[in-house]
């Protein structure tokens, strides 16, 4: 009994964490004091940016002047590059915030996604703007959460499940039984099945609510001539 008891008093002694530690604290922010005049004052000085579309920023810079920057032209419309050929502070300015996401990058655009209700930088043409994690696009496969069944999207429509009649039944998409469950005002997708695909020259198309359908990784078994053969 008594080596029992000291053997299960035995204390297991604490193991090390493998969790690398920096070797030294770091500040996340430049040095502004290591950078040249434009860089850090494109740092410090108080500056607004607004996209304008087109790879074009407007910059109102601390002295009260406006600007434009093209980020494809590498230009601005300041003296120091017009005049002087410099990279001025407000193309580094515009770079910093499109780094830092305070403004998207050229051929983006802020918007809320009309699938789950984010704010995020989505492709310009966007319509309806989707997030990265929502955005569907014609010739993605896609799981049917329900059946399983694979399809191929044809296009991700603006209308919602609440306003979209299935014509074969007379009802809308949201109120179809095998979609009770799903938010009535999902986006509506466009979606045939590739049994049909590979069936038919032009397949029938099927109305779905967004979050129905999941987005899989294995489109590269679906021959790309079969997906470019749905039906625009």
């Amino acid at each position: 009994m008594d080596a029992i008891a000291r053997t299960n008093s035995v204390r297991t002694p604490m193991t090390e964490s493998r969790t690398p530690t920096p070797s030294r604290k770091t500040a996340l922010a430049p040095d502004v004091c290591q950078l040249d005049e434009r860089a850090a004052r494109a740092w410090t000085e108080r500056m607004a940016v607004r996209p304008l579309g087109d790879g074009r920023y407007a910059v109102d810079s601390q002295s009260g002047a406006t600007y434009v920057v093209d980020v494809p032209d590498h230009s601005c419309t300041c003296p120091d590059n017009q005049i002087r050929g410099e990279r001025c502070k407000h193309l580094r300015r515009v770079g910093i915030e499109i780094t830092t996401r305070r403004v998207p990058a050229p051929g983006k655009r802020a918007a809320t996604c009309a699938a789950c209700g984010v704010d995020a930088f989505v492709p310009e043409d966007d319509e309806p703007p989707l997030c990265d994690a929502c955005r569907l696009e014609p010739g993605d496969v896609v799981r049917d959460r329900e059946a399983g069944d694979r399809l191929v999207v044809a296009s991700v429509t603006p209308d919602r499940a609440d306003e979209v009649v299935v014509e074969a039944v007379g009802e809308m998409v949201a109120d179809y039984a095998t979609n009770d469950g799903y938010p009535r005002d999902d986006l509506v997708v466009e979606a045939v099945y590739l049994g049909d695909l590979a069936r038919s020259e032009s397949p029938r198309r099927y109305s779905f609510p967004r979050s129905r359908l999941e987005r899989v990784d294995d489109a590269e078994v679906v021959g790309r001539t079969l997906r470019e053969r749905v039906p625009a």
